[in-house]
């Protein structure tokens, strides 16, 4: 029998109130019991050393308790005794799961820690280097490195003592626990087909055996080019077990720009959706000569071609390697060792592969989603649409390594998901958890505002008060668990509750933005809807969200907090509080591939990470974002003027505007480039020259008859012109300077988009793009 026994005192009454064999001991002298399952907790926390009898006496306060990881294990290890909504094939849910001995409230109790010293300190040290000698690490000497068969020095300190784990060892984990539910689920046939973790689980060793059949080497890339589905996750995770380096594309990538991903990856295999992106394939396979073989995942191939390969035969090929053989080389893999690359879009030059390790993705996977209240299958299982583009870092950790972690029930789109599709797919779902990058907010919030156009007058008033009456409460009530008045209760469940189930949305509790900005009037109409956008905020090479909004950590208009296990510094900070934005922690990328000098410039000498972004913290540790360094206009006259909050102010006073961006810098005066509001294409995504709705209504508002972007540009429409000059008057009215103030307009003829090359993936501006392709315009705007 092993004890683990605490002294306390009145100040900790969490901590004298513990399951121990069914009963409540309360006193100074608690014995924890420790059952089968928690023989885990004490392994975790003391590594090597083994099973043993500790003793840890808490003074003044618990930061010893945290400095040797109880925090963390311990929510790691607690599990209820319910499935809770799992979903559980050809089985009742029930509550035959064991209790566990320990069942704490740890997170509770951090509200008041202070630093403690001594005896304690050396407690978490000695913990730390403990963990590092039990974990199976590769001999590294830095923290960065640009070749992708390197080795990094983790991050492990006090506050992120966890044991690193590779991919593998925590799939397995959660197979252990969760094999038995459905994880993947895919529509074939106007039928969703569900797949369990522990058949997820053998389809990706299936995959990963057939890699190496096909001649996979160690640290090559297996890129993959295609829309979300669950042979897009098969093949991520098998080429990670065989021991390549997984590497999404995007698939509105040129042939040229493949090629480049491709070629800096040394990619041995290409996995494709479709003849689509084949043929792109095809077009520049003269000029990868690493590549061996390429894998078709959906619909039939079309024409023999050498080392094309079906799903089914993919699939196939790798039957007769042997087990052992991959076991062996999973065996071989260590924590800080590359396993995924995330290439930047590029918008500020030729992307880069972001080099992240085993530990980097498995950390982050555990640690963000706590931040965001993600909860683990055996306490209630998550669901979510998976959408967005996997080749970016905010869908890959949400969707694909989150949905390992904490047994997460993944749902895939159909490819016309942003063409319109995904509301269908929505309602169909019914997610408990859903992501958007704020352009997607913004087509959302679009349709409704058309939506409540097109009703009838009551109906319209009734929303309308329900929507004002919603807002105004969550304003004044900022977090979640927050009591709300009645008035806001009846309004929810008469009209708001029938609106998000029309969205999908009935049963999501948690909403989230990430990858760009959100503007301030998305977050406020979605309030309206008594929704809470939670924004978070990071990089690539922070492996996703540094900094995270939840239900416990909520204030407009902040990113949130830093994810617990995280640091951050600002450096060079002005007068008002402004600086960059730095961060550590166990979730800061290895370095850019064969881009030694660019991770030189992003990692200082002592292993920051800087963002490139400005922002402040306020008392209470929230994080607001007010521009980036990049970005930063400096004008003629030496005035730094950010861009991002004039053009937020633009497009929040004028509803028929688009995209608004900036121009100055190096100039006498500030510009400003505007696009309309119109509608798209349905096949292409293309704007065209029709106008939204919304934009249509703005006119008729104003006497105006104009239906097209042709009949406003160039000024002819004086009502609408007038009204564009009038806004763009109100929000220079709030400037702080002179030269703050936009002096002169112009209306292009086309809306912005991903097609025609001035937004990224995600939807973020590409300025550089933006100013080439406009310098024209923007030249007359500054003729004498």
């Amino acid at each position: 029998m092993y004890i683990f026994t605490c002294f306390t005192k009145s100040t900790f009454p969490w901590f004298g109130v513990v399951l121990v064999e069914g009963q409540r001991l309360n006193g100074s002298k608690i014995q924890f019991k420790l059952q089968k399952e928690s023989t885990s907790f004490i392994q975790g926390l003391f590594g090597n050393i083994g099973l043993k009898v500790v003793y840890v006496f808490i003074k003044e306060n618990i930061n010893s308790i945290i400095n040797i990881g109880i925090r963390t294990i311990a929510s790691q290890t607690t599990r209820r005794s319910t499935h809770n909504n799992m979903e559980i094939p050809n089985e009742e849910k029930g509550d035959d799961q064991v209790v566990t001995s320990v069942e704490l409230s740890v997170q509770e109790s951090m509200a008041d820690v202070q630093t403690d010293s001594g005896e304690h300190a050396s407690v978490g040290k000695k913990h730390i280097e403990e963990v590092t000698a039990g974990a199976s690490l590769a001999p590294a000497h830095s923290l960065w490195t640009a070749d992708a068969k390197g080795a990094v020095r983790l991050r492990i300190e006090e506050g992120c003592s966890e044991e690193p784990i590779t991919v593998h060892q925590m799939f397995k984990a959660s197979v252990e626990k969760y094999g038995n539910i459905y994880a993947l689920a895919s529509k074939k046939k106007n039928k969703w087909e569900k797949i369990t973790f522990l058949e997820y689980y053998h389809f990706c060793r299936r995959a990963a055996k057939s890699f190496l059949k096909l001649g996979l080497e160690r640290f090559h890339g297996v890129a993959i080019l295609g829309f979300n589905s669950a042979e897009w996750f098969f093949s991520a995770v098998g080429a990670i077990m065989a021991g390549g380096i997984m590497t999404g594309i995007y698939a509105t990538n040129t042939p040229e720009a493949c090629q480049y991903v491709a070629s800096d990856s040394k990619a041995n295999i290409i996995v494709v959706e479709n003849k689509k992106q084949l043929d792109k394939i095809l077009e520049i396979r003269d000029r990868l000569p690493h590549l061996k073989a390429i894998v078709q995942y959906s619909g039939p191939i079309q024409e023999k071609i050498s080392n094309l390969y079906s799903w089914e035969e993919f699939m196939e090929l790798g039957l007769d390697v042997s087990e052992k053989e991959l076991d062996d080389i999973i065996s071989s893999q260590k924590a800080n060792q590359c396993c995924v690359l995330i290439y930047t879009s590029g918008t500020t030059g030729k992307p880069k592969g972001v080099m992240l390790s085993h530990d980097n993705i498995t950390w982050t996977a555990n640690h963000a989603s706590r931040a965001g209240d993600m909860q683990p299958a055996d306490t209630k299982q998550e669901s979510l649409v998976s959408y967005l583009p996997l080749s970016h870092i905010a869908a890959q950790i949400y969707d694909l390594w989150t949905g390992i972690h904490w047994g997460e029930l993944v749902y895939f789109a159909q490819p016309d998901a942003l063409k319109g599709s995904l509301i269908t797919t929505l309602r169909e779902v019914c997610p408990t958890s859903h992501m958007g990058v704020p352009r997607v907010w913004e087509k959302m919030m679009e349709k409704i505002k058309q939506a409540i156009s097109e009703c009838g007058y009551v109906k319209k008033k009734l929303v309308t008060w329900a929507m004002s009456v919603s807002l105004e409460a969550n304003q004044k009530c900022m977090l979640k668990d927050d009591e709300k008045p009645f008035l806001f209760s009846l309004a929810n469940s008469l009209v708001l509750q029938r609106l998000r189930a029309e969205l999908g949305l009935s049963c999501c509790q948690k909403f989230f933005s990430g990858a760009a900005p959100i503007g301030s009037e998305t977050v406020q109409f979605f309030l309206g809807l008594n929704i809470h956008l939670y924004e978070a905020y990071g990089m690539s090479e922070s492996t996703g969200p540094h900094f995270m909004s939840g239900p416990k950590a909520y204030k407009l208009p902040s990113c949130g907090k830093v994810v617990p296990g995280c640091r951050y510094k600002m450096a060079d900070v002005d007068s008002e509080g402004t600086g960059e934005i730095c961060f550590w922690g166990r979730n800061i990328f290895m370095g850019f591939l064969n881009m030694e000098d660019k991770t030189r410039e992003a990692l200082d000498e002592d292993g920051w990470l800087h963002s490139g972004d400005l922002g402040k913290i306020d008392e209470e540790g929230f994080l607001y974002i007010t521009g980036r360094i990049k970005e930063l206009i400096i004008t003629a006259g030496g005035e730094n003027v950010p861009p991002v909050p004039i053009e937020d102010a633009v497009k929040k006073e004028l509803p028929i505007i688009s995209n608004a961006m900036l121009i100055g810098d190096k100039r006498k005066f500030l510009s400003m480039l505007l696009t309309l509001k119109s509608s798209s294409n349905t096949e292409t995504m293309e704007p065209t020259e029709e106008l939204s709705l919304e934009a249509v209504e703005y006119c008729r508002n104003l006497g105006s008859q104009a239906t097209k972007v042709s009949d406003i540009i160039g000024g002819k429409d004086k009502d609408v012109c007038r009204a564009i000059q009038e806004g763009i008057d109100r929000v220079n009215s709030a400037a702080i300077s002179n030269a703050q103030r936009i002096q002169k307009w112009t209306i292009l003829r086309k809306d912005f988009s991903v097609s025609g090359g001035e937004l990224g993936p995600t939807m973020k501006l590409r300025r550089p793009v933006v100013l080439e392709m406009y310098h024209n315009v923007i030249d007359s705007l500054y003729q004498e």
